[in-house]
């Protein structure tokens, strides 16, 4: 009965404002609601534990005075410690700093590497692998832009997933799929291989949260630079007549994006944007954490981009995770959206080193 949970105390009190706060003329505001919502959905999780914490203390610490009093009590005092510890180690759990972003939704870009076509089509894998993974949690997803290659496969290709309404953080998009950023290696036997031999090919992936609404993160237009052009298929052919393609540059970052899926210049110029907002955010979140000094590898926005953090084997049917030491002999289903289980791992390794920072603290 001795924990000091004070560091509680203020989290409590945001919680009762941020409450009072949705009561109040932010209700009209369906953006501002859902700002409000995720940390208040976030800080909910911590009053419970709070709440519970306080409960088993205190009845606790009467049983433990009657018992002092009476006998017949002392059988209830080692239950009831064991009911106070546990709800004081799932408080000490929820008070450690959860990533702010857990319950964005993201955006997620993959990218042909090396290997040629064979590379191409892994990236259309993946990007399958996410859309149907997505689908078994009930997130939607949104196709902004895509480079076809030769074969059907993906030179590049960025998928939107979002919530279908308000989430507790660790239900988040972000919560789940942060771990994906990296360069995924697949060893198979590429289409174009007529001895079938195994090439070693790879994708890489970036994941980022996304901006709730444009006035989250503006972008001065005087920072663009916005050049048009027509959009192209597989082989550079013209595929639009019209110069509707889009190209931004951020001319502070240097960050480049393109859109030609749109048959608009418009729509292309927001898909853009919508995307350039995300790369933006990304970025400054990686910057407060390295100014927190709390970076760590298993998250995807402080992650070596050129570090291969999985492979998927197909002769083996066997996909490994590098980071976690994750390994399984079921790829066909991997591919097909079944990746709860190496997200699970990548999860636990995040959890095991914020509560061992934690504990180092202490």
């Amino acid at each position: 009965m001795s924990e000091d949970f004070s560091a509680a105390a203020p989290l409590l009190e945001e919680h009762a404002a941020i409450e009072a706060e949705m009561a109040g003329p932010a209700a009209a505001d369906p953006l501002i609601m859902r700002r409000l919502g995720r940390r208040y959905a976030e800080l909910g999780r911590i009053v419970s534990a709070y709440r519970a914490w306080e409960a088993a203390n205190a009845d606790l610490a009467d049983a433990v005075e009657l018992a002092e009093q009476d006998i017949d009590f002392a059988a209830e005092v080692p239950v009831l410690r064991a009911e106070h510890d546990r709800a004081a180690e799932h408080l000490r759990e929820v008070l450690v700093p959860r990533d702010p972003d857990d319950a964005r939704d993201v955006i997620i870009e993959v990218k042909a590497g090396e290997g040629g076509e064979e590379s191409a089509l892994f990236a259309s894998d993946l990007a399958r692998m996410y859309t149907r993974y997505a689908e078994r949690q009930g997130w939607a997803v949104e196709v902004l832009g895509a480079t076809d290659s030769d074969l059907g496969g993906y030179k590049d290709v960025r998928l939107a997933i979002k919530t279908r309404g308000p989430v507790e953080p660790q239900e988040g998009v972000w919560a789940h799929l942060k771990y994906e950023g990296g360069v995924h290696r697949v060893q198979r036997v590429p289409v174009t291989e007529s001895q079938g031999r195994i090439h070693t090919s790879a994708a890489g992936v970036l994941v980022m949260p996304e901006a709730d609404d444009p006035g989250e993160l503006e972008i001065d237009p005087a920072d663009l630079r916005i050049d048009v052009f027509r959009s192209s298929g597989p082989g550079g052919q013209s595929v639009n007549t019209t110069d509707s393609a889009v190209r931004l540059t951020h001319l502070p970052t240097g960050i480049v994006v393109s859109m030609q899926n749109e048959k608009s210049q418009l729509q292309n110029k927001e898909a853009a944007l919508r995307v350039l907002r995300a790369r933006l955010l990304a970025e400054r979140a990686a910057e407060a954490a390295a100014q927190a000094a709390e970076a760590r590898r298993s998250q995807v926005r402080t992650v070596d981009r050129s570090e291969r953090i999985r492979t998927y084997n197909f002769p083996e049917n066997r996909i490994a995770d590098h980071r976690t030491g994750f390994k399984a002999y079921n790829l066909d289903a991997v591919l097909d959206g079944d990746l709860g289980p190496v997200i699970a791992s990548a999860i636990a390794m995040d959890e095991a080193e914020r509560l061992a920072a934690v504990g180092d603290q202490g």
